[in-house]
Parts: C-alpha cells; structure tokens; sequence
C-alpha cells in the first residue's frame, strides 16, 4: 500500500482522521479517502457552534467519481472550520493531512479509544485492497 498513514493521528474505518491536541480535536480525510475518491471538487462542511456526535454526518466531499458523506470520529462542538478548503476542496488531494476541515471541543474523551491508531489503520487499509 502505498498510502501515507502518520503516526501521530487517530483514525476511522470510514477513512477521517483525527488529531488531538489538548481538549480539541482536527479533523479531516486519509490519504487512502483522497486517493479513493479521485479529484476533489466540491466541499460541504457545518458551521461553527454546530455540534455533532460520535459517528455523525457533518458535510459531504464531492470529486469527479463519487460523493461521500464526512462522519465526525468523535462527539463534539465545531468551533472552527477551514474556509480556505470550501474555495480550494482540491488542496486535500495535494494534501489530506495538512489539509484540516474541522476543528471541535471534544465532549467525550473516552470515545478517542474506540478509534484505530496508525498501526491498527494500516492493517485494516490493507485487509480492503
């Protein structure tokens, strides 16, 4: 598998990422999500002070092959969201790591073990090739 997978990150069988960072959480789409979905076109994401909870829709990614609903890892409130991305959804492609769609409050920290880490992730990427 030639996907990158970083190892600082949490990850979901529905291919997001998460990356912690205090009592917040990143989020957006795996290298494996980009790469499936072909060119990125179009992006929908919430509003800040939108709250979601674990396993939530909250947006749609769009590319030229298909259209995929974004699933919130983890329960929280939206308290940033990457308007850059909403102009540039492409940049994912070039990017998905660096490229973040939403920054939340974590309300159940707990729910972070029931996420794969970077070794889990990789082994469940390659069970689906």
């Amino acid at each position: 598998m030639s996907t990158n997978i970083p190892s600082d990150l949490y990850y979901t069988e529905d291919d997001e990422w998460l990356r912690v960072e205090g009592d917040e959480a990143i989020i957006g789409i795996t290298d494996h999500a980009q790469d499936s979905l072909s060119d990125i076109v179009f992006l929908e994401l919430p509003s800040a002070g939108d709250s979601f909870d674990m396993g939530d829709s909250f947006g749609v990614v769009e590319s030229v092959k298909a259209a995929a609903d974004l699933m919130l890892p983890i329960a929280g409130e939206v308290i940033a969201v990457n308007e850059e991305l909403l102009d540039e959804p492409e940049a994912i492609n070039n990017d998905p790591y660096g490229s973040w769609m939403v920054k939340i409050k974590i309300s159940d920290p707990s729910q972070i073990e029931k996420l794969m880490d970077a070794a889990a992730y990789t082994a469940y990427s390659e069970e689906r090739e």
